[in-house]
């Protein structure tokens, strides 16, 4: 895997690296009813069109279509990596925490654009164990990078993290700070853990309810907003049970395109908020929020 040395944007070097690429922090304020929130940019993410991670059941011209009918670069899939802060009463909930600064993460530097600190952050949710997800929980230097916080998982989900042995300093880590749940706890005021089965053991989306508003972080449940929208039936390779993740896909893009609530997606173009809208038999990505408004 080859890491960006430099700030380039995805579209320049789609042709030339797989792996995470640096970006620019940012932070783009919004509200859910009168909670504040904030898409933090941490990374982006290019995934080479080569049949190892999109369309595993299709084929790389199959996935080229997709992209070039939507003007994207055909021969690779430019992911972005986001997190979302939430302040709910004496709360400041993260969830995810990106790549890590190891990976070229600047995650903590997108929190303090938004006006908050390490520090500060009472509870991080993790929607899974991959590294994209949870690298950023610990500093280059391997300590805890949020260490007055609880850090909240499914509890599947921490028995499956304990298991990866690659993951084994980080877990060391943070283990004194994990709280575990069953799908459908109240996680935090207004924020409930929402089973979404299929791309690990016990991945997790968070709905977020204020008011008669709501959006719900959909974690890993589809990738990109073009290939994942269009063919939501075609496997995808991150997927631990993919039979099952297809199914949960179909259905949760088929749900959201009926009932219109915003979601947040994590690797959706930055600021990764918007609606899943029904186009025919497949759907397409219809974002409501711009970066820096």
């Amino acid at each position: 895997m080859i890491f960006a040395a430099t700030m380039l944007t995805a579209a320049a070097v789609v042709a030339a690296t797989t792996g995470p690429v640096a970006v620019e922090p940012a932070a783009t304020k919004f509200n859910i009813g009168k909670l504040t929130a904030f898409a933090l940019h941490d990374a982006d993410f290019v995934a080479a069109n080569d049949g190892s991670v999109f369309a595993v059941d299709g084929t790389p011209d199959d996935v080229a279509k997709v992209l070039k009918a939507a003007g994207a670069p055909p021969d690779g899939i430019t992911l972005s990596v986001n997190a979302l802060l939430v302040r709910v009463k004496d709360h400041l909930v993260l969830i995810d925490t990106g790549l890590g600064p190891k990976a070229h993460g600047v995650l903590m530097q997108s929190l303090k654009k938004a006006g908050a600190s390490a520090g500060a952050i009472t509870d991080v949710l993790i929607t899974h164990s991959h590294g994209d997800h949870i690298g950023g929980l610990v500093t280059a230097d391997g300590a805890s990078a949020f260490p007055k916080a609880k850090v909240r998982m499914a509890s599947a989900e921490w028995v499956f993290m304990q298991s990866q042995s690659d993951i084994a300093p980080l877990v060391k880590t943070i283990s004194a700070q994990v709280q575990t749940f069953e799908p459908g706890t109240l996680v935090a005021p207004g924020i409930t853990a929402v089973a979404i089965k299929g791309h690990t053991p016990g991945h997790m989306g968070y709905e977020i309810v204020n008011g008669d508003e709501r959006i719900l972080d959909i974690g890993d449940t589809a990738h990109s907003s073009i290939v994942s929208l269009v063919r939501p039936d075609w496997t995808m390779g991150f997927d631990s049970d993919r039979a099952v993740a297809k199914v949960s896909r179909a259905k949760l893009l088929s749900d959201l395109s009926k009932s219109h609530e915003k979601i947040f997606s994590p690797h959706f173009p930055y600021p990764g908020v918007g609606t899943v809208e029904a186009e025919g038999i497949h759907f397409r990505w219809q974002p409501t929020l711009k970066a820096g408004k």
